[in-house]
């Protein structure tokens, strides 16, 4: 066997020449292969399309190499059809150590060349290799596939298993793999784009992984699409996928094609962290940093503000704010969706932005109401009111614990101003917190889910504002509990949004929020290191590129979607629920000296002010991607690019102001 160095060996870059002259390609770490290109060789090209899927296949070897400038060339041709397809790729090493690679396809045939996918194909050796994918599969997805592995997208990493989806559809545009065993990983960063040729109207190359036992292929189509052993379907309702055939290309005589691709080596710590670097490559390589493109800090508060207003229910004995348009149900609603409790923390840091002089009287009327609502032995408590029906409703730990934070905080800041009576609301709060520490504290508890982790936060603050050890024991206890059960993402954080039961930003979000401030507010400085892990799964929902839209109502407004987040692994819209941990990002861009988190949380929030309308009104779910959850459904080609504006629920609006406050409380106006 002849090897020659393209790079230096530093670089783990190989090309090799094997005993038929045929020239192959080998990605090394630290002098072990790491990738390589399969067997079959460097180049393969599918010809025919059969049953949904892919038939019929050339491959073909590099026969030539050249060196120019700072890049390596290699070279080859495959006959198809009567035809040729003159190959090539171009590699590149980046100053940041990423390999940067351009394939090339040009069809040279006399006839048009039909039904033809275009590939890249880069093999892993191992079993048991775990991918990421940001915002669509996280280590395979095994708490969504405990609950339903029908309708979520799961790989379980055995022989067979498949997981490949459109470009469009990343948050950030890259596949990991992590081999626990060795202590490494591999990552492949795409540049996404659509297809030249194309069956279908809308085609994107899709970016996915194969396991064929003891190896997994990164794989590149110039289309095909499946997951869950069903090929050419889409994730494209909540319940079901449909299908999503014909995804090949037709090359007329003289077509160029090129797909370009990062390609990433390191080693890692531990298990369940190989995610992370990729995470920050994506960040650094896409720069979603520009914030002023987008409106004003004091634009978006004022505007919200407004449309909260129009939300206010003041009968004489009933007090707050509406999670539904007034015009159709009074509902007053605590967490999760209706965030009534908000208000009572940010109108007290907001108000030099609003001009509205009957906040102090608001905010005593809304929160003395709240502490009336009926709270149960467990600790949690009925989140909603039904002014209609005169019923109280509710009550689970994401809503619960999201509320206890806010009141929290209300009594916290109530108590350094002096200008509200918190008697009330401390009652109420303390309750919760005494019978969720005894539960917690109990030998016997075992949270079914990331969701109770929305309780850390509240009774840490809550162990320092009433100097409760208790609370501080419980806050304790649950934060170590989620530190075993996710860091090794054997269990992913997942459950924290109430209609996907599955993996999810939200779930991430609650450890995350619950280790911050365990790190804070008692100085466990190994709690930094976890919220960043958790911090890290948040991100990876971040979309940290403009994805080009078709006609509709995004593009109408030539929307962008950098900074916005995908909601779980189930609903696979975007919406503005990463407003609410863009201040925390923030934060921690100054522990961890990161200038970039900083940035990004600016843009993160005055981004998703984007198609508020002249009345600060604004729905919750945008169709970045071929998936909806309202409207006409019937069509899978017609949902890339929809809007649903008139689900505006109040967390829309609470979650803008909310983070409002808590930038103004580290002194910052993004």
């Amino acid at each position: 066997m002849f090897v020659s160095n393209a790079f230096s060996q530093k670089e783990d870059f190989k090309i090799v020449n094997n005993k038929n002259g045929e020239i192959n390609i080998e990605f090394q770490l630290d002098g072990k292969t790491i990738i390589k290109t399969p067997k079959d060789g460097v180049w393969s090209v599918s010809y025919a399309w059969e049953n949904d899927w892919m038939k019929k296949w050339e491959h073909s070897s590099a026969n030539k190499i050249e060196k120019i400038n700072d890049r390596t060339i290699l070279s080859g041709e495959m006959n198809i059809n009567n035809g040729v397809m003159l190959l090539s790729d171009s590699y590149k090493k980046e100053s940041n150590g990423l390999i940067h690679v351009i394939r090339r396809f040009q069809w040279n045939g006399k006839d048009t060349l039909k039904n033809a996918v275009l590939s890249v194909r880069l093999s892993m050796d191992g079993k048991n290799l775990k991918p990421y994918m940001p915002g669509i599969l996280f280590y395979g997805n095994p708490a969504g596939a405990k609950v339903n592995d029908k309708i979520i997208p799961v790989y379980k990493a055995q022989k067979g298993d498949f997981a490949i989806f459109e470009d469009h559809r990343f948050s950030m545009p890259f596949t990991m793999l992590e081999n626990a065993k060795n202590l490494n990983a591999a990552a492949i960063h795409t540049v996404p784009s659509p297809v030249r040729g194309a069956k279908l109207n809308d085609q994107w190359w899709s970016l996915g992984i194969e396991n064929y036992g003891n190896y997994t292929e990164f794989v590149l189509y110039s289309g095909p699409i499946g997951y869950n052993h069903q090929r050419s379907v889409a994730k494209a309702l909540q319940t079901k996928p449909m299908k999503y055939t014909d995804t090949y290309i037709n090359m007329e005589p003289g077509r160029v094609i090129e797909k370009e691709f990062y390609i990433e080596l390191y080693n890692i710590e531990k298990e369940g962290t190989g995610f992370q670097r990729p995470v920050y490559t994506s960040i650094e390589m896409h720069k979603p940093f520009d914030a002023d493109r987008f409106s004003s800090f004091k634009e978006i508060v004022s505007s919200k503000y407004e449309f909260a207003k129009t939300r206010w229910i003041d009968n004489g004995k009933d007090f707050g704010f509406g999670m539904y348009p007034l015009s159709s149900h009074k509902d007053i609603v605590m967490g999760w969706c209706g965030q009534a409790d908000s208000p009572g923390y940010f109108l007290q840091k907001i108000g030099k932005y609003i001009n509205d002089d009957s906040i102090s009287i608001k905010i005593q009327n809304l929160m003395d109401y709240l502490s009336d609502y009926p709270i149960m032995e467990n600790g949690m408590f009925n989140v909603g009111y039904s002014l209609s029906d005169n019923k109280f409703y509710g009550g689970d730990p994401v809503s619960c614990g999201q509320a206890m934070y806010n009141f929290a905080k209300a009594i916290e800041y109530a108590k350094k101003n002096k200008k509200l009576d918190t008697s009330k609301w401390e009652v109420f709060l303390k309750k919760c917190c005494d019978a969720q520490s005894k539960r917690i504290l109990e030998k016997d508890w075992t949270p079914i889910s990331t969701a109770e982790a929305f309780l850390i936060a509240p009774l840490a603050i809550s162990a320092k504002l009433f100097k409760n050890d208790t609370y501080k024991k419980a806050a304790l206890k649950a934060g170590d509990t989620f530190v075993k059960r996710h860091l090794s993402m054997k269990e992913p954080y997942w459950g924290g949004t109430l209609d996907a039961t599955c993996e999810d930003k939200e779930g991430a979000w609650a450890a995350f929020q619950g280790f911050l401030e365990i790190y804070e507010r008692f100085g466990n400085k190994k709690y930094l290191s976890y919220a960043k892990h958790a911090m890290d799964v948040c991100l990876s929902y971040v979309v940290v590129w403009d994805i080009p839209l078709p006609a509709g109502r995004l593009a109408d407004h030539n929307f962008k979607t950098t900074g916005w987040t995908v909601v779980s692994a189930q609903n696979q819209h975007i919406d503005v629920y990463g407003v609410l941990f863009a201040p925390e990002i923030y934060k921690m861009g100054r522990y961890l000296k990161n200038e970039s988190l900083k940035k990004i949380s600016k843009v993160m929030y005055r981004s998703c002010f984007q198609l508020t309308d002249s009345k600060g009104s604004q729905g919750e779910q945008l169709q970045q991607t071929n998936f909806a959850q309202h409207g006409d459904m019937s069509n899978v080609h017609n949902l890339r690019g929809g809007y649903s504006e008139n689900w505006t629920v109040f967390w829309i609006t609470a979650h803008f102001l909310n983070a409002a406050a808590k930038f103004q409380e580290i002194g910052i106006e993004p």
